[in-house]
């Protein structure tokens, strides 16, 4: 008797049978897709939130390893944002203007598993351990599910986790709401799977009264990409706009060091020393550098001689190049001396410092001093170029202005405004009247670390530097 094993139509159903498992089998093995959270990192020490000043990538682009995601700025330097992952971008949640916390997730990039780093925790790992201390968690990992039904959409299995719940939106909807104060979460969207978009933002805004005809708004933004809310920037001539209307701007980058700063240096006992100083033979000696220039590329002023000659004085008195620990009360004395060079730009007032000046040449800090200018006119200083300055000089006769009171540039001890050279009238030990190239110095100091007669000497030993330049020559090293 045949077994019935054997029959050729039942053989032929077990032979299909077992192609359709082994053909099925490695889909479910392959790797799955997972959402990557990419926070904000730790930009520099002391450095709590930044402001977002544009992407470099949008929803749906695809990116590589170290590719530059965003730029953003603290309140100490400009930084790149690059991509740790290789992927795709799924969301992005601030749009430029935006204040984001450092730790707070930027964007979300879909990432293939077979490519993501071991040892970052998923959604089930962090529920087994509800312990573990999320302020550690640097990047959060989201499981996603794709549903070929509804071409790739991206289901993510935490949509509770964002700035936004249940918003979706894009960046430039959001900045629209942003600007006229709507919170988006109160739109209900028309777009695919309740999608907010621009026309939503506009038609709730007519509701609220708050625009009349939406079709201005749309014109108006027709072709350009919102790039965030407008901010405060004090050296930049702004629109002219009737006298009866007030307007509201939020503070920026810089500018929002600048209240920090000042409103910690307003708590600091101040004194200023003034004095003016005969520039005749530095005057000449600049203009000697400029007409024997062996560097076409090199433009001589008066401030690396001043900033030279200020090293040359510090030398000899060194608590003016110190920092001050009130909790220890204690005085650190610097050992380099790196002058901070105050500069009006137009994202706003910066201050980078040029690095060991007691070893530089005059040469030498004319092109670092030329260096960060063009970095400070392009807002691209790093945080080594603004920290660790141990003395500040603002120049601000550049501009105009005989005389300034400069506050301190905690935590250091000293400022120095030096106000336009100006041509007056002097008279010689004989009566004879001459005329004399003067510049007013005002030395702002910290009263908790310096007196006034350690200033005035100091102001001395600078004053017969600067004008008697050959004896620059003695002191060289």
């Amino acid at each position: 008797m045949r077994s019935r094993f054997a029959s050729p139509k039942l053989m032929l159903l077990l032979l299909h049978m077992s192609l359709y498992w082994f053909s099925t089998q490695p889909a479910l093995e392959l790797p799955a897709s997972k959402i990557v959270d990419v926070p904000l990192a730790q930009t520099g020490e002391g450095i709590a939130e930044c402001e977002l000043l544009k992407w470099y990538v949008q929803e749906g682009d695809y990116v590589e390893d170290f590719q530059p995601l965003c730029e953003v700025q603290s309140d100490k330097a400009t930084i790149e944002i690059t991509s740790r992952y290789k992927g795709k971008i799924s969301n992005i949640l601030y749009v430029p203007g935006d204040i984001v916390k450092v730790g707070e997730t930027l964007l979300k990039i879909l990432v293939d598993e077979s490519t993501f780093p071991s040892g970052i925790p998923c959604d089930s790992e962090n529920a087994k351990s509800p312990d573990t201390d999320q302020t550690l968690v640097n990047e959060s990992v989201f499981t996603t599910v794709i549903d070929d039904s509804d071409n790739g959409k991206l289901i993510d299995s935490d949509p509770g986790k964002g700035r936004q719940t249940g918003v979706s939106s894009t960046p430039a909807v959001r900045s629209l709401a942003k600007q006229h104060g709507i919170d988006i979460t109160e739109i209900c969207g028309t777009g695919k799977d309740g999608r907010i978009l621009k026309e939503d933002v506009l038609n709730f805004s007519v509701k609220k009264g708050i625009i009349k005809n939406p079709s201005t708004v749309l014109q108006s933004d027709s072709g350009e990409q919102l790039q965030g809310a407008e901010g405060y920037n004090c050296n930049v001539a702004t629109k002219s706009y009737r006298p009866s209307e007030d307007r509201t701007l939020p503070l920026r980058g810089f500018q929002r060091a600048m209240v920090k700063s000042m409103s910690l240096a307003a708590k600091v006992p101040h004194f200023h020393y003034v004095d003016e100083i005969n520039c005749d033979a530095l005057v000449e000696l600049k203009t000697s550098f400029q007409k024997n220039n062996p560097y076409p590329d090199v433009k001589y002023t008066f401030l690396p001689i001043l900033i030279k000659s200020l090293s040359m004085a510090l030398s000899k008195y060194p608590f003016m190049n110190s920092c001050f620990k009130e909790d220890a009360l204690e005085v650190i004395l610097k050992g380099s001396h790196n002058v901070g060079i105050a500069m009006a730009t137009s994202h706003g007032l910066v201050v980078p410092n040029i690095k060991n000046v007691q070893s530089l040449s005059i040469m030498e800090i004319t092109k670092e001093l030329a260096r960060l200018q063009q970095l400070a006119s392009n807002n691209k200083l790093t945080s080594e170029d603004i920290c660790g300055g141990t003395i500040t000089l603002s120049n601000i006769g550049a501009i105009g202005g005989k005389f300034g009171s400069p506050l301190i540039n905690l935590p250091e001890v000293s400022i120095i405004a030096v106000g336009r050279i100006q041509k007056v009238p002097r008279f010689a030990d004989n009566g004879n009247v001459y005329p004399a190239s003067l510049v007013n110095v005002n030395i702002g100091a910290d009263h908790r670390v310096l007196d006034g007669a350690t200033v005035a000497r100091f102001c001395n030993e600078w004053k017969q530097l600067i004008e008697n330049p050959e004896l620059l020559t003695l002191h060289l090293k």
